[in-house]
């Protein structure tokens, strides 16, 4: 992981990475603000808790995954801004009930006290659950037609299951204090991780109309992002701190769960993040600039610090 390499900037006359982050994850909070029950209706705590673990936190990668490649299909605003809600409410929910005492057990997360600490646990619990919920209802209710609706649906219904975030989650806690095969540790990182950015990145296609060769081509791309994603954050686990990442540092090591670092070492982690970078760009070789907010959210993804 080549920490000094500088990203790639888009055409002349264009917003910097910087500002389109800036920008679009303003639109992603507005829209948030707008689209979440409003904490004074009842039951008041658990619209507040809702509110709470989703607004103003976190890196918004996987929404800004969505508008990134929703530019490269031009999908419309309206239905774009459905799908970053609904992929960022079921990651949200994931992070709720990972942080739960009956699974990590952790107190902080995106720089402040996790849900079920600055709350409660039954009420972190609905809130997750809750979460779950309001992502396909913000899809039924997005302004596009029903066929990409229930296209947008399936993407996130199968990267949610047991064949994707849940089912990673599982084998995740499962594999505690147990040595793990590479490959094994690969296909539970491409569950629990993966899948959802792949949902991400493919929700904007989809969104879209997105042909087939193009969504072939988004699927290589994910893949590598995704990989790189849980390589990058295990890296960090280890060299980073808990002020810069905003949850507690060097967690996987106390809880003896398998990394990327403990299996492979920590400098052919950072190595192979920068491959599947490669990778990720090569996948999008046969695009012209609208995929340049993709190319460099992959330079994002394996050059950030938290």
């Amino acid at each position: 992981m080549n920490a000094t390499a500088p990203l790639r900037e888009p055409a002349v006359g264009a917003l910097s990475l910087a500002a389109w982050m800036t920008r679009e994850v303003a639109r992603f909070e507005r829209a948030a603000q707008q689209q979440l029950p409003p904490a004074e209706l009842p039951p008041q705590r658990l619209h507040e808790a809702i509110r709470y673990a989703v607004l103003q936190g976190g890196k918004r990668v996987r929404p800004l995954l969505v508008y990134a490649a929703g530019e490269l299909a031009d999908a419309p605003a309206a239905g774009l801004d459905c799908a970053a809600l609904a992929v960022e409410y079921v990651h949200v929910y994931s992070l709720i009930h990972d942080d739960l005492p009956c699974m990590d057990n952790d107190v902080l997360r995106r720089g402040k006290p996790t849900v079920h600490v600055a709350f409660d646990e039954a009420t972190a619990m609905l809130a997750g659950d809750a979460l779950q919920a309001e992502a396909f209802k913000v899809l039924s209710d997005a302004p596009l037609p029903a066929a990409i609706q229930a296209g947008l649906m399936r993407e996130l219904a199968h990267a949610a299951g047991t064949a994707g975030m849940c089912g990673g989650q599982a084998i995740d806690l499962a594999a505690v204090g147990q040595a793990m095969t590479l490959g094994e540790l690969e296909q539970m990182h491409r569950m629990k991780t993966g899948a959802l950015l792949r949902a991400a990145v493919r929700m904007g296609a989809v969104a879209g109309a997105a042909s087939a060769s193009t969504l072939v081509a988004l699927d290589a791309y994910a893949a590598a992002v995704g990989l790189a994603f849980q390589i990058v954050d295990d890296v960090l686990d280890v060299e980073s701190t808990s002020a810069a990442l905003g949850k507690t540092a060097g967690k996987d090591a106390a809880q003896g769960k398998p990394t990327y670092v403990s299996v492979v070492g920590l400098e052919p982690a950072k190595a192979w993040a920068e491959r599947l970078r490669g990778e990720a760009l090569s996948a999008l070789s046969d695009f012209d600039h609208r995929a340049d907010r993709l190319r460099q959210l992959a330079d994002f993804i394996v050059l950030r610090k938290s």
